[in-house]
C-alpha cells in the first residue's frame, strides 16, 4: 500500500483553499509529491534507530551460545520554519480587473512552488557548502539533507568527474523504515486571513499593501544508512553518466532493498539518453530514458550541474 506524501497530508489538515495551493505549486518539486512523508503533533521528537545488526551463527549440540542483541542510537528529529509571507501593493491589486482575491491567489502559487523548490534543493545539499550550497533562501537555517546524510563509505558511486560542473544522481529508497520527510504541527500550513496593513519600500518609506502568511515545518529523517545511493562527480567531459554508473549504484543496495527512483538533473538523463544511443543495435536515437531495472527516473530542477567535485 502506498504512503502518504506532503500533497496527501495538506488534503487532510488544511483548508480547500491551501489544498488547492499546495497542489497546484507542489509538481514542481517532485521530491515532495513522491517521497513518503509522516506529520508530527509538535515540530520535534527522538526515535530510535537500529544502527546495527548482531551476529548470529550455529551452535553444536549440548552447547551454549552467546546472547547477542542489536545496536540502536536515539536520534532527534527537528522540523524547520518555512516562512513565505505574500505581500502586494494594495493599490496595484485592488486595480486588477479580476479584483485583488485574484492576485492574491496567483502570488500565492508562486510564492508556495518557490518554497516547495527551496525545501527540494535542501533535501540534496541541505546546510552543506562545500560541493553547492542549497538554493534556498536561508540553507544554513535548515534541515541538513543526504549530503550530509547518507553513508558516503558504503553506498557511494563515484563517475571521476572533475571541477565545478559535476553533479550527482540519487537512487532513495522511502518509507517509514528509510527516508521520509516529517511535517511539522500536525501537517498544517500555518496561515492567516489576508489583512489589509502598512508596508515599507527598501527606502523604509510606508505604503498600503495585502498580506497573507503561509508557514511550514519539515524536516528530513533517515532511519536506515541503505536508504540512498549517491553517483557523483558527473561531469560534461568524459566521466558522463551511462547504464554502467546506475547499475554499479543498484549493486551497493542490500538484498531486499530496491530504490524507488533515481533522482537527476536534465543533463544527467540525456547523457543517459545518449549512452543508450550509442549502443543501440540499429543506430537510431534512443528515447528518453524513464526507469532502469524497474525503478523511475525522475528529473529534478534542484539537483544542479555546478557541484564541485569532491
Amino acid at each position: 500500500m502506498a504512503n502518504l506524501n506532503l500533497a496527501d497530508i495538506a488534503k487532510m489538515n488544511n483548508s480547500d483553499d491551501i489544498t488547492g495551493l499546495v497542489e497546484a505549486s507542489i509538481a514542481a518539486a517532485p521530491e515532495l509529491s513522491l517521497v513518503d512523508a509522516r506529520t508530527i503533533q509538535g515540530t520535534t521528537y527522538k526515535t530510535l534507530v537500529r544502527t546495527s545488526l548482531p551476529t548470529v551463527g550455529f551452535r553444536n549440540a549440548n552447547e551454549g551460545a552467546t546472547a547477542v542483541k542489536s545496536a540502536y542510537e536515539n536520534k532527534i528529529v527537528e522540523t524547520f520554519i518555512v516562512d513565505a509571507p505574500i505581500e502586494i501593493d494594495k493599490a496595484v491589486a485592488d486595480a486588477n480587473e479580476d479584483g485583488w482575491e485574484s492576485v492574491l491567489a496567483m502570488e500565492g502559487n508562486a510564492v508556495l512552488e518557490a518554497a516547495f523548490r527551496s525545501v527540494g534543493s535542501q533535501m540534496y545539499y541541505g546546510t552543506a557548502t562545500t560541493v553547492q550550497t542549497s538554493t534556498a533562501a536561508a540553507p544554513t537555517k535548515g534541515f541538513p539533507g543526504l549530503l550530509e546524510l547518507y553513508d558516503s563509505t558504503n553506498m557511494e558511486h563515484d563517475v571521476s568527474g572533475t571541477g565545478s560542473d559535476t553533479s550527482s544522481a540519487w537512487l532513495v529508497k522511502w518509507g517509514p523504515q528509510y527516508l521520509q520527510w516529517v511535517i511539522g504541527m500536525g501537517g498544517e500550513v500555518q496561515t492567516q486571513d489576508v489583512e489589509a496593513t502598512r508596508l515599507t519600500d527598501s527606502n523604509s518609506l510606508p505604503y498600503s499593501g495585502y498580506r497573507k502568511p503561509f508557514e511550514l515545518y519539515i524536516g528530513l529523517q533517515m532511519v536506515n544508512p541503505n536508504s540512498v545511493v549517491r553517483i557523483k562527480n558527473i561531469d560534461i567531459g568524459t566521466n558522463t553518466l551511462n547504464d554502467d554508473d546506475v547499475y554499479d549504484a543498484l549493486e551497493l543496495f542490500p538484498a531486499g532493498i530496491t530504490p524507488d527512483a533515481i533522482f537527476m538533473s536534465r543533463r544527467s538523463r540525456g547523457q543517459l539518453r545518449s549512452s543508450r544511443t550509442a549502443t543501440n543495435s540499429t543506430g537510431a536515437p534512443a528515447g528518453i530514458p524513464t526507469e532502469v531495472e524497474g525503478v523511475q527516473i525522475v528529473v529534478s530542477d534542484s539537483i544542479l550541474d555546478t557541484e564541485t567535485a569532491a
